[in-house]
């Protein structure tokens, strides 16, 4: 079973059921998918929101492993992507040598404001984190107190790690950034990282 966790946030309602859709359209083996949801974590989990946080998931995404038992692999991805290719490929490159697997994206924003106004925040390892292959059971540190209490760049830039060479590296395709970077084809899982043509501000 290929267990898939997505941020959710009210503004991206549509996003969410879109790329729902589309991982349910191209994949060719079980999948269970689960929206992490701020108001299904009460009990567990409580961050006030800072006006940094352009999502209720920019910091929810990290108790994935604690979701998952830590044990296993999971798949987060944000909300704002559509997929393209079978989720299944993705999963199969999963690779016990590491804690985590992402795109290594080397870019600098170019925009100054992300979708809705939020601040364009401007750090190192910038959108890593927003699709990633957790090997729980190597992620232990990240409990509902850590996620709730540490900084942004502790959690985005895998800090929370201690070693960079924890960090295995996915392909391009599977986390492509519209509007930020070009590649020959159609990537297999699109981001639209600036906002989607779901707002209005967007067409």
């Amino acid at each position: 079973m290929i267990r898939v966790f997505i941020g959710y946030d009210d503004n991206e309602i549509v996003a969410y059921h879109v790329l729902t859709h589309s991982i349910l359209r191209h994949a060719t083996q079980p999948i269970a998918i689960t929206p992490l949801a701020k108001s299904h974590m009460q009990s567990f989990y409580s961050r006030e929101r800072s006006a940094l946080e352009s999502t209720d998931f920019s910091f929810t995404r990290f108790l994935v492993p604690f979701l998952s038992g830590y044990s296993g692999w999971s798949l987060f991805m944000d909300c704002d992507m559509l997929m393209t290719g079978d989720v299944a490929e993705l999963w199969s490159l999963r690779n016990d040598a590491y804690a985590v697997m992402c795109v290594k994206h080397d870019y600098e924003a170019r925009d100054e404001a992300k979708f809705l106004g939020a601040v364009q925040t401007k750090y190192e390892k910038k959108n890593w984190s927003s699709v990633m292959l957790f090997n729980n059971e190597r992620c232990s540190v990240l409990t509902p107190e850590v996620v709730a209490t540490e900084t942004g760049l502790f959690l985005h830039q895998f800090k929370w790690l201690g070693d960079d060479s924890l960090i295995g590296d996915l392909p391009t395709t599977w986390n492509y950034l519209v509007g930020e970077m070009t590649m020959p084809g159609v990537p297999k899982l699109i981001h639209y990282t600036l906002g989607g043509p779901y707002f209005e501000s967007y067409r």
